[in-house]
């Protein structure tokens, strides 16, 4: 049987890992940051990178969901994931709260246009602590919430910023069969260039 795995040129590669070392800020907005995935998996997986050197050098977060929770009490939350569920403990890298200072968190209504105000408020203040518009939106939320935050997102022109790429991640599942997965999919690109999209199923790489 013939081999169809597709792989990248080794140009490719090297052009790709030469764009990765050129991040040096970049912001994330998590939405569904209260919930079980983020703890268990999201948290966990910046806290190993940020040990090892692989994060940006500048980088923040952005924890949203409709839980209210002040910054204190979410990052609590978060150490506790990082506690049980990651190999590299807090404070055995670097103390705690220098990786925890990079995290915020905002309770937003979901439907809510005003909420979304926010979030650009939020993005501008590091645009202007960080001189970059780079950032990345990752769907952490049940699949019912994603065509309401991909609209609220483009409805306050978030999509897409001015000195800086804009990106997102679409947790799975990405729709319930094929007809839902190509409406989802028709939905996000009246938002987002398929060059921004990020379909991710974090249990393949179990």
């Amino acid at each position: 049987m013939p081999d169809t795995t597709r792989t990248l040129p080794s140009a490719a590669l090297q052009q790709e890992k030469n764009q990765s070392a050129k991040i040096d800020h970049v912001a994330v907005v998590i939405f569904g940051a209260s919930g079980d995935l983020t703890q268990r998996k999201l948290v966990p997986a910046f806290h190993t990178l940020y040990c090892k050197g692989l994060m940006p050098e500048h980088f923040t977060v952005l924890g949203v969901s409709r839980t209210p929770l002040s910054d204190d009490e979410f990052r609590s939350q978060l150490r506790a994931g990082v506690e049980q569920y990651c190999a590299t403990k807090p404070d055995e890298c670097s103390p705690w709260d220098e990786f925890a200072s990079r995290f915020h968190y905002i309770s937003i209504d979901y439907d809510s246009p005003e909420s979304y105000q926010e979030i650009v408020a939020w993005l501008g203040s590091c645009v202007a602590l960080q001189g970059t518009d780079n950032c990345l939106y990752y769907l952490a939320t049940p699949p019912s919430l994603y065509e309401p935050i991909v609209a609220q997102l483009g409805a306050a022109n978030l999509a897409h910023g001015e000195d800086g790429w804009r990106r997102i991640v679409v947790e799975k599942p990405f729709g319930h069969d094929l007809l839902s997965a190509q409406q989802l999919n028709r939905k996000v690109h009246q938002v987002f260039e398929e060059d921004q999209v990020y379909r991710i199923d974090h249990y393949l790489g179990k």
